[in-house]
């Protein structure tokens, strides 16, 4: 029965992990407090159907390997700019906040728990990080405003590293095998820290490089390359020097993430769902392998530690280390609230009580236990009161009102001009450097990158867009970039460009109701852009009037070239103009109309109950 338990024990805690992030994302709680449930109604306490002893050391191999691989894809997602901007904050929440973390923990457990104080040094050790797996979501559910937001992500990825070295250079100094000295450990950490850090940094330029070279790696093999570099880059810095390849992955995400490559969409979107499996897989595991009765030894004196660490060690290191910040006193206090412990925090706990039970060392067990209770409360707290905590402190971001286009051409930014007029902020996006500039040169701020990046998606603020606009020539594109906002960032409002007659995928967007035709028909906006360019363009407001007679039948929904109804003024709102737009007496449109065909169009929107303004006898380019 051992050799089936040690095959099920992987499988089951894979299927159960994975299921428990599917409903924790249905019921908008942190997943890790579901899977830590899932893994001790499984383990022996509950059903007994996960077993992680049966695996022996495997486990441990199996959660080395793991962490790497979601530290690495943490890395990924750290934008440079954004940590450049809040770069002292970081560097001081890192050090100097670690050394409050390590002190604060360390005392604590040795006055409140009487334990001694090799034991309680290591507590203090192993809560010094906090949690990218649970911070993330939670950032991006909150909708922080952009300062908090990056020092709470940049924190929770970077420390995680540090943190790590820290627990085994001091279980080196309890354990006697290690240097005799604290001074001599201190060099045993920089060691290990530079060392991780040069190489880590290296290799991810180096694999970005490799990448460059098209042909190189084979069409389909980028996501597994990168995937077996990355778990060899940690191997090889662990045999070289122990505990340095969790630093280097890291650093090796954040540089390759900083590069641009042909196969950084696919590479971000890989790695984000191998993290979900692989978190899901160790939390369970590790959730199964502590015993409810060792967690409920500690008694109420466990929850007072926990206790003095979220409301005074937390606050005290997050007040130090942002001192003299541009982050202000809301922000601050935020960010003191938020120190989520996650999954490295429980695997590095889960090697370092196996190194005493190993040595002889009593406490294991309930060092485990503690760094256990710890994660769990953190957790649950975080979850439940960040959202209350973030409105009462004014940290969210104002409700969406943004509108984000897609495409920079004249009818786009025709289009941008009529909605900032309301009042309503605009972003473009683009991946055509000279169409970026277009649209920077007229006023408008705009993001230059893959526009189905989850990345670029996260610099044009997103969290903040209320509408997307997609006015490409390209219906996949358009479909995608469509789908990602509303997948992605529950953007509730989208449109989307056609041509007459279109199919496919467009069509498949529009009835299925993903998002709404825009502009007042199908429209050829690379016909619309030339004559822009051409100065064949003249620009009008037109306003509605319900026809006696009605609107004309024959004008419903009619494809005409000779106009391009843009948007729609409605008292001081602006609307966007659409394929089923209703519009209501005394509404004013703004549209193109062909330069050569003005009499023509103008009997067209007549026929829908529209009537050129007096501004509009006047015919000027837009």
């Amino acid at each position: 029965m051992e050799g089936v338990h040690s095959i099920l024990t992987p499988a089951l805690a894979l299927a159960a992990g994975v299921v428990a992030q599917s409903l924790a994302r249905h019921l908008r709680v942190p997943g890790i407090v579901l899977l830590l449930g899932v893994g001790w109604a499984l383990g022996p306490d509950g059903l007994g159907w996960i077993d992680p002893s049966s695996l022996g050391d495997g486990l441990f191999v199996l959660v080395d390997l793991a962490v790497a691989v979601i530290l690495f894809e943490g890395g990924l997602n750290l934008e440079g700019s954004r940590l450049r901007r809040e770069q002292a904050s970081i560097r001081r929440l890192v050090t100097w906040g670690a050394l409050i973390t390590l002190a604060g923990g360390t005392l604590a457990a040795r006055e409140l728990l009487g334990w001694d104080w090799s034991l309680a040094l290591l507590f203090g050790s192993l809560v010094v990080v906090t949690g990218p797996t649970v911070v993330g979501p939670l950032i991006g559910a909150l909708r922080l405003r952009p300062r908090p937001a990056t020092v709470l992500e940049a924190e929770g990825v970077l420390i995680d590293p540090v943190g790590a070295i820290l627990a085994v250079v001091v279980l080196e100094i309890v354990l006697g095998s290690g240097s005799e000295s604290f001074a001599a450990s201190g060099r045993d950490f920089l060691v290990r820290f530079g060392f991780g850090s040069v190489v880590g940094i290296a290799a991810g330029f180096g694999m970005a490089a490799l990448f460059r070279w098209r042909g190189l790696v084979p069409e389909g093999h980028a996501n597994i390359f990168v995937l077996a570099l990355v778990l060899l880059l940690f191997a090889v810095c662990e045999t070289v020097i122990s505990v340095s390849g969790l630093l280097a992955v890291t650093l090796a995400g954040v540089a390759m993430g900083n590069t641009e490559t042909p196969i950084a969409r696919d590479l971000r979107e890989f790695k984000e769902e191998i993290t979900v499996l692989l978190i899901g897989l160790i939390f369970v595991m590790l959730a199964a392998d502590v015993r409810f009765e060792q967690v409920q030894a500690l008694g109420w004196s466990g929850l007072a530690v926990v206790a003095v660490l979220v409301v005074v060690v937390r606050p005290l290191g997050v007040i130090v280390s942002t001192w003299g910040s541009e982050l202000d006193w809301r922000e601050r206090s935020f960010v003191a609230w938020m120190a989520p412990r996650g999954i490295v925090a429980a695997a590095v706990a889960s090697v370092v009580s196996m190194s005493l039970e190993q040595s002889g060392i009593s406490g294991g067990t309930e060092l485990r236990a503690l760094v256990f209770l710890t994660i769990a409360v953190t957790v649950i707290l975080a979850g439940f009161t960040a959202p209350g905590v973030g409105r009462l402190l004014g940290v969210r971001l104002p409700g969406r009102d943004t509108v984000a286009l897609l495409g920079v051409h004249g009818v786009g930014l025709a289009l941008a001009r009529q909605v900032v007029r309301s009042g309503t902020p605009v972003v473009f996006l683009d991946s055509n450097p000279q169409h970026a500039r277009r649209a920077e040169e007229a006023g408008f701020p705009v993001v230059f990158g893959n526009a189905v990046q989850e990345r670029t998606l996260q610099r044009a603020r997103f969290p903040q867009v209320k509408t997307v606009v997609a006015l490409t020539s390209n219906p996949s594109l358009n479909a995608a970039w469509v789908e990602r906002a509303r997948s992605y960032f529950a953007v509730p409002e989208a449109y989307v460009a056609t041509v007459p007659g279109y199919t496919g995928l467009s069509r498949e967007l529009v009835d299925g109701g993903g998002a709404r035709a825009v502009f007042d028909s199908a429209h050829d906006l690379d016909r619309w852009e030339l004559r822009e360019r051409r100065g064949e363009i003249v620009e009008g407001e037109w306003v509605y009037a319900s026809p006696e007679n009605g609107v004309d039948p024959d004008a419903s929904g009619e494809i005409d070239e000779n106009v391009l109804v843009l948007c729609v003024r409605r008292g001081e709102e602006v609307l966007l103009m659409s394929e089923d737009f209703v519009p209501r007496d005394g509404d004013v449109a703004t549209a193109w109309i062909y330069s050569n065909a003005i009499e023509q169009a103008t009997q067209s929107l007549a026929r829908r109950g529209w009537t050129a303004t007096a501004e509009s006898e006047k015919p000027g380019a837009p």
